[in-house]
């Protein structure tokens, strides 16, 4: 009696976890209504192409190259992340593909699901990537690497793949979604300002700046003619005028009385 009610217990369990089972699953990402599709990708952090959560990207790219998207985070957001990269057939050999996430400070962030790094044989038509990011905090210590608000960076390359399949056509599509929005939280702090990527360090001089005319005109005529004291010539002359000096004054202290 007891053997026969433990397996129905258990028949009835395993049954409730079967149907609880989808339920409890979390959904994948969906394109936003309306959203209006990306069709390009950067190739650095500089030139990161932004997006949003839900609008999705198509782009033509080739094995081997490097693709950025930047997208903007708020404390208590989740984001996950999902790729499909198409091969083209013929392939020679096994290929590793990688999604990596970064923050403002280009620290790169862990993911707590999804096939980051996935292996796919030659005879693969696709593989699919996948990173679930941790929880955006509204603010963190220095020296850790929480998730902060800001601009992230996502960066999708092949680490691992044959030399003749280097540079072949394929078709990547991402998605950035929003799978949870708790707002802010209880925690004691916020950041004073998104993290956000500085992408213009600075300008670009194509042109030589003008030189001021009355500022040339104030150089004094008798020193025009003197070289710069840069010049090789002159601290040659000026080594030679010292060993001159020191090889006087040498003789002279080395030098023998004459008799009389």
């Amino acid at each position: 009696m007891r053997t026969a009610l433990f397996r129905s217990t258990a028949a009835l369990l395993a049954a409730g976890g079967v149907a609880l089972l989808p339920t409890a699953a979390v959904a994948a990402p969906t394109p936003s209504p309306g959203a209006t599709p990306v069709n390009r990708a950067g190739t650095s952090f500089l030139t990161a192409t932004p997006i949003t959560a839900g609008q999705p990207v198509r782009v033509d790219a080739s094995i081997g190259d490097h693709l950025y998207w930047s997208f903007p985070a708020t404390a208590g957001q989740v984001h996950e992340i999902t790729a499909t990269v198409t091969f083209p057939k013929g392939r020679s050999g096994a290929s590793t593909w990688t999604v990596d996430v970064f923050d403002g400070l280009r620290r790169r962030q862990a993911c707590t699901a999804g096939a980051q790094t996935p292996t796919v044989d030659a005879k693969a038509s696709n593989v699919v990537l996948g990173c679930t990011l941790r929880e955006v905090r509204p603010w963190a210590e220095p020296w850790s690497a929480d998730p902060l608000p800001g601009t992230y960076v996502i960066r999708l390359s092949v680490i691992d793949l044959p030399e003749p399949d280097l540079g072949a056509p394929v078709d990547v599509d991402l998605l950035v979604g929003t799978t949870a929005d708790r707002g802010a939280s209880a925690d004691d702090g916020e950041l004073a300002a998104p993290l956000v990527p500085n992408t213009k360090a600075g300008t670009v001089l194509n042109a030589v700046p003008p030189v001021d005319a009355e500022a040339d005109d104030e150089g004094d005529p008798l020193t025009d003619w003197l070289p710069d004291l840069g010049s090789r010539w002159v601290w040659t002359g000026i080594g030679g005028a010292l060993a001159a000096v020191a090889g006087v004054f040498g003789f002279a202290v080395t030098r023998r009385p004459r008799r009389r």
